[in-house]
């Protein structure tokens, strides 16, 4: 689950932090609009080069009585700096989140977060290894998903007592669970078409108020993002990834993160045969004079990226 958070994480990340500063500073007048400004450069993320220019996720908090407040937010935290792995060591990472728990909590509630931490950290580590252990034992794709969540939910009884859990996953399980559930409706040869959008109905009107506004923001993305990685990684067609999205939201909006992926995958194709290009380029640095080899460098980029995409390549090379 790690690795599929974490390579999703880094650009939803970039994404969310940036839409968040727009609906902030246009919410703003007059001079309000500079200290949104300026509290969002102050609040950048470098703790990491790929993760710069974001800005930290989950906000973790205590009661008026010093008290940890254990919900999804700190998790999320948790979540972020954890996505900084194979840029950091882990003991970087929690050293760097321990020293946010101490600066934003008091005494108490900051080593209560680090014992949370550090069992979740335990827990990631089970996980991947259930992970290994099982990937090969499902076929169909949709039972798979569900038995992983079941897994998960039994895992955590390993790390955390019912109230932590609740508070840490409970949204996201009942998310999950609608997802999935959504996903079989979608996936059964023995419903009509009319008997399944029977279905979705019940579904959408069995759904929790925070669970409705939750799938009409932008976190279902995210959520959706996750189980289209994991459909694939279970070797489900495009076409099955494309009628999960439809199932969750609505055709276009499936169609719409189709192209998407098709964007991010010629982006990615564009980005290997720059990359390949630079490293000849710096393997013949000795029979090449530096300032010559840095011109060939920006004319490669001039060639191949406008000037807006070449901001992101700092974080590629």
């Amino acid at each position: 689950m790690h690795k599929i958070l974490k390579k999703y994480a880094l650009s939803i990340a970039a994404t969310m932090s940036v839409a968040v500063f727009f609906v902030v500073y246009f919410s703003h007048n007059g001079d309000e609009k500079i200290d949104v400004i300026q509290k969002k450069e102050s609040e950048l993320f470098t703790f990491v080069r790929s993760m710069e220019g974001t800005t930290t996720d989950g906000k973790i908090a205590q009661n008026a009585t010093g008290e940890l407040l254990v919900n999804t937010e700190l998790r999320l935290m948790f979540d972020y700096y954890l996505a900084a792995t194979g840029e950091k060591s882990l003991k970087e990472i929690v050293a760097e989140i321990e020293k946010e728990l101490d600066n934003k909590l008091s005494s108490g509630a900051a080593i209560e977060a680090k014992n949370l931490l550090l069992r979740y950290i335990r827990y990631k580590e089970a996980l991947a290894e259930i992970e290994k252990k099982s990937a090969h034992l499902f076929g169909n794709v949709t039972e798979a998903i569900r038995q992983r969540l079941l897994n998960m939910q039994e895992t955590r009884k390993l790390f955390f007592n019912a109230k932590e859990s609740s508070a840490m996953f409970g949204f996201d399980d009942a998310y999950d669970m609608d997802a999935i559930s959504r996903l079989e409706v979608s996936q059964n040869a023995a419903l009509s078409e009319t008997q399944k959008r029977d279905g979705i109905k019940a579904l959408d009107a069995a759904m929790s108020p925070g669970l409705r506004e939750a799938k009409e923001a932008p976190y279902q993305v995210v959520r959706l993002e996750q189980y289209a990685q994991e459909l694939r990684a279970r070797g489900a067609s495009e076409d099955e990834v494309y009628r999960m999205r439809a199932a969750a939201t609505t055709p276009e909006s499936a169609a719409r993160l189709a192209e998407v992926d098709r964007e991010e995958s010629q982006w990615k194709t564009r980005i290997t045969s720059y990359l390949n290009e630079r490293n000849q380029i710096s393997n013949a640095s000795t029979a090449v004079k530096e300032e010559q080899r840095l011109l060939l460098l920006q004319q490669i980029r001039d060639q191949r990226f406008t000037q807006d995409e070449q901001k992101r390549l700092p974080a590629y090379e």
